[in-house]
């Protein structure tokens, strides 16, 4: 080492050493950062100055800081081959990491999942929304008045979510869709995800076996299987959920579905099936998480009444989501549970992350007790209601004859069939586009069972991110791949 004026020793030093070296070996400190000052570092470590310096001026001798006089030290560029400790290991391959039954059943988890083609200039990206759309004057007024308001303190919340939120979330969801409930049912969770999770951790364990909607939303799937539980997957047809295929013989401690717009292929469930479905709930002893994820977006008549209106004996589960409303990236959803359910779910969401964040509740509920989020989702019903009417108009025009779309109803997307290919086509038919600037997204991945080849190609367009004027340029690209693919 070189001379130092204060050498380093065992101690506060040499942990600073340490600590920054690590940081410049594994990049966190790339070549060319500025590092902290050693004022600041020595009152954010509660140390002396000259410890700091001291381990700063090892650094520069070493070659992987540079100092200089009146000018703050930055990381040498390139850094010294020896600030990679991995390096002598390089040769020899790290042991698999140990894991817990529940993290090896992660790591093996195969997820599909929708993410934006990159460069695509026309994306059919399900899940995405326009951020035009998004309601920013209103959000801005009230997000500056909640954050103008004077707090006693700043301490953590209720884990079940703002009371004015829920409140207002009371009114909302019997208004919008018919739901009957008390405020102290509601649970404030980020993002449905998060409530699927909360689900599949409290209401099932290894082994059991839990009801799945065939083809569903693969997330939800992966999340139940990851407790060591099993799906019994049930198909799906125009209606949603074929409920004489319920499992009749063999327990299911929970049901998943999504009635009011099956997910993806958008059957609406028919009140006979929904009363079948209750039947068999309670016969089962076994609880239903009912997915309302866009419920909000149905076309020509007002929106269907959640199954959990009508469930009278406290079975189902109710998730709702800000996402297709406002933004996925906004990562706020809710859940109405069954009386009993209540404190165990509070204490879990106190356990996983304390609480959803306060200010961004308090604004949502000033929207909605003002009326600016019903008027907003209104809004956004008419727009999206064209961007699906031009998105059918540019497949019937510029599509063969043969393609045909379902789930037309409700949401933000339809599934596209395409019977002169097959299922096995759909990785070389998207690829094929995304060659094109044209992101669009196959259907299969979504099936849980084998035996897809008897299937037709399908693709899942998802619209509300595009503008209206984009619907047909995307079809005559579309057109154009499937004329090279059926050539």
């Amino acid at each position: 080492m070189g001379q130092l004026s204060t050498p380093i020793r065992a101690g506060a030093g040499r942990r600073i050493y340490d600590l920054l070296r690590a940081q410049i070996a594994d990049g966190t400190l790339p070549a060319g950062a500025r590092a902290p000052s050693t004022r600041a570092l020595a009152a954010d470590l509660a140390v002396s100055r000259t410890t700091v310096t001291a381990a700063y001026e090892q650094l520069a001798a070493e070659g992987f800081l540079v100092t200089s006089a009146g000018r703050a030290a930055r990381v040498a560029s390139p850094p010294a081959a020896a600030a990679r400790p991995a390096a002598a290991a390089a040769g020899r391959a790290k042991p698999a990491p140990r894991l817990s039954a529940f993290g090896r059943r992660v790591a093996g988890t195969d997820m599909p999942a929708f993410a934006p083609t990159p460069a695509a200039r026309i994306d059919f990206l399900y899940g995405a929304v326009a951020t035009r759309d998004f309601p920013a004057q209103a959000w801005r007024r009230a997000y500056q008045a909640e954050l103008l308001r004077h707090q006693p303190s700043l301490s953590y919340a209720p884990p079940q979510g703002d009371a004015a939120l829920r409140l207002a979330l009371q009114g909302y969801l019997r208004r919008a869709r018919g739901l009957a409930c008390d405020a102290e049912q509601i649970v404030v969770v980020h993002g449905s995800q998060q409530g699927i999770d909360l689900c599949a951790r409290l209401l099932l364990d290894p082994g059991d076996a839990f009801v799945f909607e065939d083809p569903g939303y693969p997330m939800a799937r992966r999340c139940f299987e990851a407790t060591g539980a099993r799906a019994l997957a049930v198909a799906v047809d125009a209606q949603g959920l074929v409920t004489a295929r319920l499992p009749r013989q063999q327990r299911a401690r929970l049901a998943y579905v999504t009635p009011s717009h099956q997910f993806p292929l958008g059957g609406v469930l028919p009140i006979g099936r929904r009363m079948e479905l209750l039947q068999w709930a309670r016969r089962q002893q076994a609880w239903i998480v009912e997915d309302d994820y866009d419920g909000e977006f149905r076309y020509g008549q007002r929106p269907i009444d959640a199954l959990q209106a009508i469930d009278s004996d406290g079975r189902v589960v109710y998730m709702g989501t800000f996402s297709k409303a406002l933004s996925p990236q906004m990562r706020l959803g809710y859940l109405v549970l069954p009386a009993e359910l209540v404190p165990v779910f509070r204490q879990a969401k106190r356990l996983a992350d304390r609480h959803a964040p306060l200010l961004e509740q308090r604004v949502l509920a000033a929207l909605i007790e003002g009326g600016a989020y019903e008027r907003h989702v209104r809004r956004l019903r008419r727009e999206n209601e064209r961007r699906r009417t031009a998105l059918l108009e540019a497949i019937a025009r510029h599509l063969p004859g043969d393609a045909h779309v379902a789930g037309t109803a409700a949401g933000l997307h339809v599934v596209l069939w395409l019977p002169s290919l097959r299922q096995r086509d759909e990785p070389t038919l998207v690829a094929a586009a995304r060659a094109r600037g044209l992101g669009v997204y196959p259907v299969s991945p979504l099936y849980a069972r084998a035996g897809a080849g008897a299937r037709p190609a399908g693709l899942v367009l998802g619209y509300a991110s595009l503008a209206v004027e984009q619907m047909a340029p995307g079809m005559r690209v579309l057109a154009s791949v499937l004329a090279t693919a059926t050539a």
